[in-house]
């Protein structure tokens, strides 16, 4: 069995830890599932009813049939109500009927372990489920969840009414979405991949009194720690210091206003305040940024050692990435960063292609490095990775166009030749 040493972690802390709550949230990359493991596969499991989701059931009702039928290995008579509701019902109604059958087992306590949840669809469906679950859970039920991602909702309203233990977080610096908040704050959603827009608290933000507002709005979001210098000499570098001082406020009161209409309460909601020197988030909002988490992917995607959670990150960043940042925009601070968001774009496509290569997934992987391409047309490394998925599909005549376009490529943009190793994949080649 793993020790407490090994892990940092016990079966007995989490027992513990997750003492009165319905819903014990493993956050992700913590060694709590390594405890869990080990505890039941040393006997253990009195009590536990534990499925890993199987790939390729992302839809609700795959997912938890297998589920169903997993738990019958152990409860011959278990499910039936269940089984109607799945035939009959949707899915709040399958999730208080999975927490009933629950309630009718035997035992102290029913701890019911769904691992690598990740891999079913976050959707609206989805969260029905999970909150008709939780709702419906009795005092001896609990709900564990690992995942490798944790979306927000619809976890965070089950943490905000005290019914989770997030577990794993001790050592995390953003750990701040499962964090307990006394009164729900409002929510400002802001997407810069394409034209940008913001919703705060649920309502688009459609007027701005003008450009300026719009522009430090997205650069408040886009630099969460800047002092005012910064500011200044981005859009306003002509203007006195008194001078621009006075434009700064008056433009970051309009910010504020614009964030405080759609709230409604008359409260004054700032994007940001001043400390120690910066100016930084405030926190009178919570915020959800798709550029933000559109790195973080790409960061965890870089990080990791385990090629499908690779993978799952990748995707993630591909997905989140809509259209080139804030376009078509063109002043110079946006195009600086929309260049170097590009970059990554284009990195996730081609690291997509490689763990596509290999997996000897060719046309899927030569999808990917086309791509990618159309991102980074000048990175031979990319050109080489399609050439060679040409060849090992067969396609050779289509190695030797790519090559071709390459080469007129490279010598019109700057002045070389294909190098040896991308030469060297078409030797011998008909």
């Amino acid at each position: 069995m793993l020790s407490q040493e090994v892990t940092n972690v016990s079966f007995d802390s989490f027992k513990a830890s997750s003492a009165g709550k319905k819903v014990i949230l493993l956050y992700p990359w913590t060694n709590y599932r390594n405890v869990f493991l080990s505890y039941f596969m040393n006997g253990g499991s009195e009590g536990l009813l534990y499925y890993r989701i199987a790939e390729g059931d992302a839809d609700l009702s795959a997912w938890v049939r297998g589920l169903l039928e997993e738990i019958r290995l152990i409860e011959a008579d278990f499910g039936g109500q269940l089984e109607s509701a799945l035939e009959d019902g949707g899915a709040a109604e399958a999730g208080a009927a999975l927490a009933a059958e629950m309630g009718r087992l035997s035992g102290e306590r029913v701890i019911l372990y769904l691992d690598e949840l990740d891999r079913v669809n976050q959707d609206a469906e989805f969260r029905q489920f999970i909150t008709a679950l939780v709702e419906n859970l009795d005092e001896k039920s609990q709900l564990v969840v690992n995942s490798r991602l944790l979306t927000y909702d619809p976890w965070i309203q089950l943490v905000n009414h005290d019914l989770v233990s997030v577990m794993g977080t001790a050592h995390r610096s953003n750990n701040l979405m499962f964090m307990k908040e006394v009164t729900l704050k409002p929510q400002l959603e802001v997407y810069a991949f394409g034209r940008g827009h913001a919703i705060s608290n649920g309502r688009e933000i459609k007027s701005w009194d003008g450009a300026l507002p719009r522009n430090l709005f997205f650069y408040f979001m886009d630099n969460p720690l800047v002092t005012r210098d910064q500011i200044f000499e981005i859009f306003w570098p002509k203007l006195s210091i008194r001078d621009a001082t006075n434009v700064f406020h008056v433009t970051k009161r309009k910010i504020t206003e614009r964030i405080s209409i759609n709230v409604g309460d008359g409260e004054n909601y700032e994007l940001t305040n001043y400390s120690t020197g910066f100016y930084v988030p405030g926190d009178k909002v919570v915020r959800h940024y798709d550029v933000a988490d559109f790195e973080q992917a790409m960061e965890g995607a870089l990080l990791s050692t385990d090629a499908r959670e690779r993978q799952m990150l990748y995707r993630q960043a591909i997905d989140i990435y809509k259209a080139p940042f804030l376009y078509p925009l063109k002043l110079p601070w946006i195009q600086a960063r929309r260049k170097q968001l590009q970059a990554m774009y284009g990195e996730a496509l081609n690291g997509m292609a490689r763990l596509k290569a290999d997996e000897q997934a060719w046309e899927e992987a030569l999808g990917f490095y086309t791509r990618a391409l159309r991102e980074l047309p000048q990175r031979e490394d990319i050109h080489r990775g399609a050439m060679q998925m040409y060849i090992n599909l067969g396609r050779n005549a289509d190695a030797w166009e790519h090559y071709s376009l390459l080469e007129r490529l490279l010598k019109r943009k700057l002045g070389v030749k294909p190098s040896r190793d991308t030469q060297a994949l078409l030797e011998g080649l008909i």
